[in-house]
């Protein structure tokens, strides 16, 4: 149990292991409170490699708070494209009003501040109160829950709140009156996404906890952490449509609320349809559907829903009106330049399957005539 190991006797041997093996990250080279921040954020369900363009790109873009807090939402959004979870990056612009208007433009040197803004829970106020301001408060993610309870052979379930506080409050002890809280943290994560890691064999032999870690004494690896199945996601059946007006495609804007709020996206419906029914689903919405071609199917996972999609790419006669200057009402069609489309609207990765088709001029041979 973490309750009963000293977990003094690991914070030497992790901190000296770090030193000579911590990546070079561009927030690690100039972790300003803000940069630490955004860093966090994005690192939630996504790989480090894969973050590294976006945080360039991001910072570039809104350098510092007061820039997030102005930047307009639609190319807030298309910053963040790519890296799902949009609700994050809106929180983040809400909090960074907070922090405009309550602190300044700086992120506030106190963990308990710096967790009521918005969007920022536990792990990501500890995260910049111990890595910016060098505050000794705990940062606990998947990392730290999967190696400390294999270093202790605990086998409580992960998934519990009371887990998490327990755990937040060992460290916090062990932390008083440490002089490099950030990299003790960064420590910690680090060896959990580079030696103990979460898919595959743990590196047992570069670890600096290897002659410490009781798991791995009792041939328990494998079995820790414990954590509740997730619930069975539910699947979702839906047909996507690529609607082309010559150089013009259709998109529309998706609610401010709910899954991908706020978005735009290629218009869809849910359930299967034949070819005759998309041409009469095309006529519904106004249009006149010409030719009509069948793409792939595809698939996307979110947290708990499963889109299995199939998709048409559906050509129509000019729909009459410049959409680019004539907004329809929310949920309904716009037709945008379709080259530029994906230029400068946010198109969730849900949809990469179709979005391709967008730009390209699909081929009248490979289209089905429609009466």
């Amino acid at each position: 149990m973490i309750t009963d190991y000293n977990l003094q006797i690991l914070i030497e041997p992790l901190l000296h292991w770090f030193a000579g093996h911590a990546r070079v990250l561009p927030w690690r080279e100039e972790p300003t409170p803000y940069r630490v921040w955004v860093s966090e954020i994005m690192l939630q369900q996504t790989r480090v490699e894969a973050v590294k363009p976006y945080f360039e790109r991001f910072t570039k873009r809104l350098p510092d708070v007061e820039a997030l807090a102005e930047c307009p939402e639609d190319e807030l959004l298309k910053l963040w494209e790519g890296l799902g979870y949009y609700n994050r990056v809106r929180n983040m612009q809400k909090a960074a009003i907070q922090v405009m208007e309550e602190h300044g433009g700086k992120l506030p040197a106190d963990y308990e501040k710096l967790l009521k803004l918005k969007g920022i829970g536990s792990y990501t106020a500890g995260a910049i109160a111990s890595i910016a301001y060098q505050i000794p408060v705990p940062a606990v993610d998947g990392n730290v829950f999967r190696i400390l309870t294999r270093v202790a052979a605990d086998d409580t379930d992960i998934m519990k709140p009371s887990f998490r506080t327990l755990l937040e409050k060992e460290l916090r002890e062990v932390m008083q009156g440490m002089e490099m809280p950030g990299a003790f943290n960064q420590a910690l994560m680090e060896l959990g996404a580079t030696v103990c890691v979460p898919n595959g064999a743990p590196l047992c032999e570069q670890c600096p906890w290897n002659s410490l870690c009781l798991a791995r004494k009792e041939g328990r690896i494998a079995e820790l952490p414990v954590r509740t199945k997730a619930k069975a996601r539910r699947i979702e059946k839906r047909t996507v449509l690529v609607i082309r007006d010559n150089d013009k495609v259709a998109i529309r804007k998706r609610p401010e609320k709910g899954l991908l709020a706020g978005l735009y996206e290629l218009p869809n419906v849910v359930g299967r349809y034949s070819q005759d029914e998309i041409v009469h689903l095309v006529k519904d919405m106004h249009l006149s559907p010409i030719r009509v071609q069948k793409l792939e199917n595809a698939k996307h996972i979110f947290s708990h829903i499963e889109w299995q999609m199939e998709g048409y790419a559906i050509l129509v006669e000019e729909a009459g009106f410049d959409a680019e200057a004539e907004k329809m009402a929310e949920n309904h069609l716009i037709f945008v330049d379709a080259e530029k489309s994906q230029e400068n609207y946010a198109i969730p990765s849900a949809f990469a399957a179709y979005a391709k088709y967008m730009g390209i001029r699909l081929g009248n041979e490979k289209f089905l005539e429609t009466d």
